[in-house]
């Protein structure tokens, strides 16, 4: 078993912007790969998938970005899921949007959801997959940035590269991070 988990914010406030892109892929992956329905667990959005023999559960953390520790540790503690096990998807905005990133662990990089996930998992060896957002433009706060939608220009952009990040997933699912890094990250 493994767990996929899209940081985010929860509400219709924030649906579809920059922030909320690892919903995005959680919600992609939902589509192709979901079985049963959504349910609320650990203070998120559970569902069970398969994704091309791998059984896996997505979770989207319902706590807000800060907090998404508060969700995901308990996931990985009720359904006893090792840290190699877990992916975490979130946005990056000092990644040029229309890149991914795989990262086995590291900082968080100022991404508050991977900081708490990393504190409450008491380790940095958190895997990631780093989704660019960027650059933030200049004379922009960076929380104004990331809390906006992406222009009518990048929609297609980031469409396609949540697509990239779902299929991204399953080889991560099916592979390793190692596997993943060469593919992905050039």
């Amino acid at each position: 078993m493994k767990l996929v988990v899209g940081l985010g914010n929860p509400g219709r406030k924030y649906h579809g912007t920059r922030h909320n892109i690892g919903f995005a892929v959680i919600g992609r992956l939902v589509d192709r790969y979901g079985s049963g329905k959504v349910r609320v667990r650990n203070q998120g959005e559970l569902t069970e998938a398969n994704l091309d023999g791998v059984r896996v559960l997505l979770l989207c953390p319902q706590t807000y970005m800060n907090r998404s520790g508060s969700s995901v540790q308990p996931a990985c503690d009720f359904y006893q899921i090792e840290p190699h096990d877990l992916l975490v998807i979130c946005d990056d905005f000092n990644l040029q949007l229309g890149k991914i990133r795989f990262r086995r662990a590291g900082s968080a990089g100022g991404q508050k959801g991977l900081a708490d996930t990393i504190q409450r998992m008491g380790s940095d060896a958190v895997p990631r997959l780093r989704i660019g957002i960027g650059p933030v433009p200049e004379r922009w706060d960076p929380a104004d940035f990331v809390l906006g939608r992406f222009s009518a220009d990048d929609v297609e952009l980031a469409d396609e590269m949540v697509g990239r990040a779902a299929d991204a997933t399953v080889a991560w699912a099916n592979e390793d991070i190692e596997h993943c890094m060469n593919q992905y990250n050039g």
